[in-house]
């Protein structure tokens, strides 16, 4: 048998496992046995195409010849396709700062002005302070500001009526509570001639609530006679964070309805906001009768000026029923109030002066409690009636400034002038007040970390200084 005849030798053959090229894939690479058996075939028709002349392949072993053409094929077969990955479309660029900014919606923290009349982080105000937002009112499903309150830890609240409220803090509540100062937007809706806040006649729907500062605990030298036991102050929306219509609806158990439409907008540098709302409920004992309607309406507007400085005005009127409160000690009073404002104002940085007016009547009726009306009753001056008529009128100035010695001293002073006057069929006859408060504030930042407040007021009232 020729050499060029010879078979495959055995130690080749008896090999079947996959030799991949160092530098390949693995994928379309050939195995050795398959290229020994191509370049042996090779091998063999070379030798007979090349037999018939002198200077053939004849006289190379055909093992030899065998070996070439298998590294050859091997060679070729190890050398794979560049697989060139396909080009990723590039994502395009997202604003980092939309991202930032809803990041920075739960980070930020919030600030509050309520404790030293000028704006600061909640974490560096002086007083207990707590803060409700407009999405803690949304989501609270509360229908009056007195249910909203019941979130914070030490705010008491007692409900009489359908319609009459007590708030007070840290267990000094009574009966037409008169403890608390209570305001809009720094405006004062405290009602000297009766002693109360008319919770349920506020004239702001709860969707143009922007937060609701309450700051526990004494701070009269500040706000003066009625901040014992602290300060609730309702920050409504400026115009440009509630531009558009907004319409709510609510209702539920008792007759319960809440509805309310603001429209807000702006035009060149004037804001203005809009509300109407509609208030009801029925009766506890009495599924059927009518507990407390209300009808409100207010506006807002405010014109920028140069220096971060604004001229604000607004005004707004509620009308109600006639309801069942408030319930004072043996004396059941049902009333009717209405009550309208305007108030008018300019401020800058560190300075800013308001004036408003508040007109309410309140006639009511007067009733003993039934266990001991045979003992006494309650009639006007003449002694003919028991149904009053009260109008009172309160006319308020406030004006503040503050100076700034470098970064760590501020000094904040003031005045505030208020004066009353009322009518009643059962007072002797018309009635006035006269308080004029001046107050003086010092904030040292001693330390990152320590700051030194002192404050000091000094009141004057016509029924003690005529």
């Amino acid at each position: 048998m020729k050499r060029g005849h010879e078979p495959f030798p055995k130690s080749a053959n008896a090999s079947h496992k996959s030799h991949e090229h160092p530098h390949s894939s693995g994928k379309g690479t050939l195995k050795p046995s398959f290229a020994l058996f191509v370049g042996h075939t090779f091998s063999k028709i070379l030798q007979k195409a090349w037999s018939p002349y002198p200077l053939g392949l004849r006289f190379l072993p055909s093992r030899f010849i065998s070996i070439i053409l298998t590294s050859l094929i091997l060679g070729l077969g190890s050398i794979s396709p560049r697989v060139v990955p396909a080009k990723t479309p590039t994502p395009p660029l997202i604003d980092p700062s939309e991202e930032v900014l809803e990041e920075l919606k739960f980070l930020q923290e919030e600030t509050v002005s309520i404790a030293v009349l000028h704006e600061q982080p909640i974490s560096e105000a002086p007083s207990n302070v707590y803060v409700i937002t407009d999405d803690d009112i949304r989501h609270s499903g509360a229908i009056d500001l007195p249910t909203v309150l019941r979130r914070i830890p030490g705010m008491e609240v007692i409900q009489m009526t359908g319609a009459d409220f007590n708030v007070s803090v840290r267990g000094d509540n009574q009966l037409r509570a008169n403890k608390l100062l209570v305001m809009v937007d720094g405006r004062s809706i405290y009602l000297d001639m009766q002693g109360e806040v008319l919770w349920k006649a506020i004239p702001v729907t709860l969707p143009e609530i922007k937060r609701i500062e309450v700051l526990k605990g004494p701070a009269s030298a500040l706000y003066g006679f009625n901040a014992f036991d602290g300060i609730i102050n309702i920050i409504t929306k400026p115009p440009e964070e509630i531009k558009g219509s907004t319409f709510q609806v609510g209702g539920g158990e008792f007759g319960t309805f809440v509805g309310s439409a603001i429209q807000a907008g702006t035009y060149k540098k004037l804001g203005y906001r809009l509300s109407a709302g509609w208030d009801q409920t029925n009766q506890w004992d009495n599924r059927d009768g009518l507990a407390f309607r209300a009808y409100k309406f207010n506006s807002d507007f405010n014109y920028t000026l140069p220096g971060n400085s604004k001229l604000t005005l607004s005004g707004g009127y509620l009308n109600s029923n006639r309801y069942d409160g408030p319930i004072v000690d043996s004396l059941v009073i049902a009333q009717e109030p209405s009550i309208g404002y305007v108030n008018v104002g300019y401020e800058r940085p560190n300075f800013f002066i308001r004036a408003w007016w508040t007109r309410y009547t309140q006639p009511s009726t007067t009733n003993v409690n039934p266990l001991i009306s045979s003992v006494f009753t309650v009639l006007d001056r003449t002694g003919t009636t028991k149904n009053e008529t009260l109008e009172a009128e309160s006319t308020n100035i406030d004006l503040q400034h503050a100076l700034e010695f470098g970064t760590s001293n501020r000094l904040t002073y003031g005045i505030n002038y208020r004066h009353n006057q009322v009518s009643s069929n059962f007072l002797d006859g018309d009635g006035w007040e006269d308080r004029l408060g001046l107050y003086v504030q010092d904030e040292w930042k001693v330390t990152p970390t320590i700051t030194a407040v002192a404050g000091l007021r000094f009141d004057m009232d016509s029924f003690i200084n005529p």
